[in-house]
């Protein structure tokens, strides 16, 4: 099999030290700074040209500084090709505003910023089809950013219909909608997956998939349901390689999942192989 150049579709990079990261304090393996020589060092040997940073989930009034963060660290990983950032896209109805444009319009500064990203994951149903965020999603997409889908199964309905109503915003949906893997449920996910898949709008980044299956039960065979299905709904040309690096390092080594990647991936065309782990990632993130 030759070698593939590799765009990282989600890669985070933190340090405890200089942003709040809350959510850290309970999970105590990634409690502290993953920064690009861990990186470096986890991906040695992989082809890997270009990465798309995605926020961290830092405290809100922390998030231009986390990107000012990342783009100091393009100094020294400068395969550091986009940042997706974090907005808050309900604020302005909060505080009886007009809506997140200064916010978004603030983030377009930084140059790398090429998507937005709010967590749908652990709000209570409505969160996403609430009219502040609905049009604070439609603002993203005005700026020709893309809007990242962090959500669960659960979730995919309500997800569906918010994409019906931004039919002018790019979705990259992540991690396959973290799918019951440890439950080994299929249904109703994948059902819900083939609505999503339906709008055109929409990509999915193949990822995230060894941290929702239980430890003793990571095996290829409980894995491949959920990527197979993942690509006979998107089709090859909207499924990005992504490796949720350092998160994915709760359930293997980088070269773990490289690994089930590279061999579900095998008997593609060469084509559909750089799709895969290129072509749409620059496309969707306009790299």
């Amino acid at each position: 099999m030759n070698a593939v150049q590799i765009v990282d579709s989600h890669v985070h990079f933190w340090d405890p030290r200089e942003r709040d990261y809350p959510w850290l304090r309970s999970v105590p393996a990634l409690d502290r700074a993953f920064l690009p020589s861990d990186y470096a060092a986890a991906t040695d040997g992989i082809a890997i040209t270009q990465i798309v940073f995605v926020e961290s989930n830092c405290l809100p009034e922390e998030a231009r500084e986390e990107v000012q963060f990342v783009e100091r660290l393009v100094s020294v990983e400068p395969r550091i090709a986009a940042i997706v950032a974090f907005a808050d896209l309900t604020q302005g109805l909060r505080a009886g505003g007009s809506g997140p444009e200064q916010t978004l319009d603030a983030l377009l500064s930084s140059p790398r910023v090429k998507g937005i990203r709010q967590n749908i994951q652990g709000q209570p149903p409505g969160f996403a089809l609430q009219p502040a965020f609905v049009e604070g999603v439609r603002a993203v997409g005005r700026r020709g950013l893309t809007f990242d889908l962090c959500v669960t199964h659960d979730q995919l309905r309500e997800v569906t219909d918010l994409v019906r109503r931004c039919a002018d915003t790019r979705f990259v949906l992540d991690h396959c909608a973290k799918p019951a893997i440890r439950q080994r449920r299929l249904e109703p996910w994948r059902a819900d997956i083939a609505c999503l898949a339906a709008q055109e709008n929409v990509c999915c980044k193949l990822s995230g998939l060894f941290t929702e299956a239980a430890p003793e039960r990571r095996r290829e065979e409980d894995l491949l349901p959920y990527a197979a299905s993942v690509v006979e709904f998107f089709g090859t040309e909207r499924v990005l390689y992504g490796s949720d690096w350092p998160v994915l390092t709760l359930g293997g080594r980088y070269g773990d999942w490289h690994g089930f990647a590279d061999r579900f991936t095998a008997a593609w065309t060469p084509t559909e192989r750089r799709r895969f782990y290129a072509d749409n990632a620059i496309r969707a993130y306009r790299l």
